[in-house]
């Protein structure tokens, strides 16, 4: 099974997909591989980069927290819900540890668009370092009020790495943070829910072994996957934790990274 993660990885530094790796993950799919997506992007941002590559199979998305069926637009299955009142106790948490900083939450019902559900909310002020052109503004009480898969923070003036450290001083393991980008935002989910979770389940459902799992990654949130893969690859672009804990590290998502080593087999 290959698993990858999306952004800094498959895609490259313009967020497309090159002829080359859409052409690479084609060979894997039609040889029979599986090739999973895992993502700290919610369901709802999977299509645009599963149907270019022909995936229909599974998606694990929002950093483990949510397993989808791209070919029928279904969410299997939702991995530590964050309720209300933890939602409430990380952010008074959080407003003390970094002033300043604003929320966000993401929420799925049984579909990647869910009409019956306001998927993404964002309080006055969030800053989404991937563009402000979605989410639906509503004061913190209603992004707050109700399950979320996961918690996002924003903190202009800041960076991520800043951000991590001084949010785990104060929440102490009650739940996880990562962050897969370094421009001041973090993400919060429920304790031990990571993407090599998610993968776990795929490859269980799959009957796959962990070590016969090749997993590409470039952020802080691929860490436990690639630990957790029989074979962990980090992008040369990637970060130092990531670098650390990979088996191999190949050549940067600007150099089609991903396909520099599927060729090898595909």
């Amino acid at each position: 099974m290959i698993a990858s993660d999306v952004d800094g990885t498959l895609l490259g530094p313009l967020e497309v997909l090159s002829e080359r790796t859409i052409g690479v993950v084609r060979r894997v799919a039609a040889a029979g591989v599986p090739f999973v997506l895992a993502s700290g992007r919610p369901p709802r941002w999977i299509a645009p980069i599963a149907t270019p590559l022909g995936l229909t199979g599974y998606a694990v998305c929002a950093n483990g927290a949510v397993l989808y069926e791209i070919g029928t637009d279904r969410i299997v299955a939702i991995h530590g819900l964050l309720e209300p009142q933890l939602l409430h106790d990380t952010v008074s948490a959080l407003d003390h540890a970094l002033p300043g900083c604003r929320f966000a939450a993401e929420r799925v019902g049984e579909s990647a668009l869910d009409p019956e559900m306001r998927n993404f909310v964002i309080e006055p002020d969030y800053h989404n370092p991937w563009g402000d052109h979605e989410g639906t503004e509503a004061p913190r009480a209603e992004v707050l009020g109700h399950p979320a898969i996961k918690l996002l923070i924003s903190r202009r003036g800041m960076n991520s790495d800043e951000m991590a450290r001084a949010a785990r001083e104060v929440l102490d393991g009650s739940v996880d943070i990562t962050y897969s980008t370094n421009t001041g935002l973090i993400e919060i989910a429920a304790h031990g829910i990571t993407k090599a979770t998610g993968l776990a389940e795929v490859a269980e459902r799959l009957g796959v072994p962990a070590e016969r799992v090749i997993a590409f990654g470039d952020m802080p949130n691929d860490v436990e996957m690639l630990r957790w893969a029989g074979h962990g690859v980090a992008m040369a672009n990637g970060h130092r934790y990531a670098l650390d804990v990979a088996d191999e590290v190949t050549a940067p998502n600007s150099e089609d990274g991903v396909a520099q080593v599927l060729e090898r087999w595909f």
